[in-house]
């Protein structure tokens, strides 16, 4: 599909208070999915936008959405997200855009009480923001009815599938009224995620910003190195950067376990993975995002649906084992208009997964530096400053990491 080029929000055709909640937001001209993607939303058609991450597409459903529930009493709108964070982000885009038109957001997602569910839903909410899983629950109980829905948006549709939410999915549509608008926004189409598409969707109006690939903006560079290395290799870059730092690690206990080693040093580092409770993580990005500290040790869960804007620095300290993750994870710095770098740690049993990534982005990916020997010979550099016992001065290289 073709998009218009020097494009304002001026320019479509939407209520008065959307366009003055666009103004107060500060924006002027949409993104290219925007631009794209909202004229045949308005229209009511089905819509699949294909785009990296960090290109604006929350927005490119909720302006439409807003025009079409403003004055309904009723709930009318559905938007599914795969993780809380990404359902809070789309939360505070309604209220931002939506609020002055009158509508109502409710947010239901795992790891809070159902009582609190329970109360967003008696707010009698226009637009309905959920995770598959909870959603489902409330769906088995009778809690919530989704027969007068008529948009449904279906966001990361690929993370959904990664996750392993197809048959909530599945599950969820089955409930929803047949005739209805869907829309679906995803970086990819896995196979499982088109088929959805195919069964669910009426002649939608396909459209592609761009390849699977990340930002322009973000300058990427791969370290080869030793596991031993990794660490060191960290704390230097950690010193170097000035603005906020985004560091990705595999599993929820190598967050936790890095974290504390970041904090054991002369930096302060913030935590987020699936065990924590919601609370902690909602302090701890909110923390991060007021810049009461620059650094963040996460899983993949803040690889999506994390909205902070000005991420100086992301680190791929345990390199992803799927190739749309990293575009994900990367796609957290350098977004909208800013730049931003990436930094990648490959240890020799993450070869294949690096060619996954070069399978997927091609010379996107730049070859990688080889630090054999970076600071191999100090790999206690990691770990928290002890004053040495009396007798284990003489003694080193007996710590473990």
């Amino acid at each position: 599909m073709s998009i218009q080029n020097n494009v304002k929000f001026s320019d479509f055709p939407l209520r008065e208070t959307i366009h003055q909640s666009i103004r107060q937001a500060g924006y002027e001209c949409p993104t290219p999915i925007q631009a794209a993607c909202i004229p045949p939303a308005l229209e009511g058609k089905d819509v699949i936008g294909l785009a990296q991450t960090g290109t604006g597409k929350t927005a490119a459903f909720a302006i439409p959405i807003i025009q079409r529930l403003t004055g309904r009493p009723e709930l009318g709108a559905l938007v599914l997200a795969p993780t809380r964070e990404l359902a809070a982000q789309t939360t505070v885009m309604f209220d931002q855009l939506g609020k002055s038109s009158g509508i109502r957001v409710a947010t239901i997602v795992g790891g809070v009480p159902m009582e609190e569910d329970d109360e967003s839903l008696r707010s009698w909410p226009n637009v309905l923001v959920a995770t598959p899983g909870r959603l489902n629950d409330h769906i088995e109980n009778g809690r919530v009815l989704l027969a007068e829905i008529e948009v449904l948006v279906v966001d990361e549709a690929d993370r959904m599938h990664d996750m392993g939410f197809i048959p909530q999915i599945r599950r969820i549509l089955a409930a929803l009224p047949k005739k209805r608008q869907t829309m679906m926004f995803t970086a990819t189409l896995p196979g499982d995620v088109e088929q959805i598409a195919r069964k669910s969707m009426r002649d939608p109006v396909r459209i592609q910003i761009g390849q699977c690939a990340p930002a322009h903006r973000a300058r990427q560079e791969l370290f080869e190195l030793a596991e031993e290395a990794k660490g060191p290799l960290l704390m230097k870059l950690l010193a170097k950067t000035t603005g906020r730092v985004l560091v990705f690690v595999r599993t929820r206990r190598g967050v936790e376990r890095l974290a504390r080693t970041i904090n054991s040093r002369r930096f302060k580092a913030l935590r987020i993975h699936g065990d924590l409770e919601q609370v902690r993580r909602d302090r701890a990005l909110a923390d991060f995002r007021n810049g009461l500290c620059h650094i963040l040790v996460a899983t993949d869960i803040a690889a999506r649906g994390l909205d902070i804007s000005d991420i100086e620095h992301v680190i791929n300290y345990d390199f992803p084992h799927n190739a749309e993750d990293y575009i994900h994870r990367i796609g957290r710095t350098a977004r909208l208009d800013a730049s931003g770098l990436a930094t990648s740690f490959i240890t020799r049993d993450d070869s294949r997964f690096v060619k996954y990534v070069r399978n997927l982005i091609g010379d996107k990916l730049p070859p990688p530096t080889r630090l054999e020997s970076y600071v191999a010979s100090t790999p206690k550099a990691m770990g928290p400053r002890r004053s040495p016992s009396r007798g284990s001065r003489r003694r080193t290289g007996s710590r473990k990491q």
